[in-house]
């Protein structure tokens, strides 16, 4: 078999056996994943600004 023939069958089987997600609900599980992608980088962008500040308090603590 050829790359030629691997990459038409390729092709082919991807075009007529695999089911694919229709256009309206795969724009609908897009955005939920751009949402909840959002809101869990802004929980630990806080959470890392918290934590970053409690340890700066400490080490100025305990360094006097």
């Amino acid at each position: 078999m050829t790359i030629i023939n691997y990459i038409k069958n390729s092709y082919e089987e991807l075009k007529n056996n695999v089911s694919w997600t229709p256009r309206a609900e795969l724009q609908n599980l897009v955005l939920i994943v751009l949402v909840f992608s959002l809101l869990f980088s802004v929980a630990i962008w806080g959470a890392d600004t918290i934590l970053s500040r409690v340890v700066k308090i400490y080490l100025n603590i305990i360094n006097g």
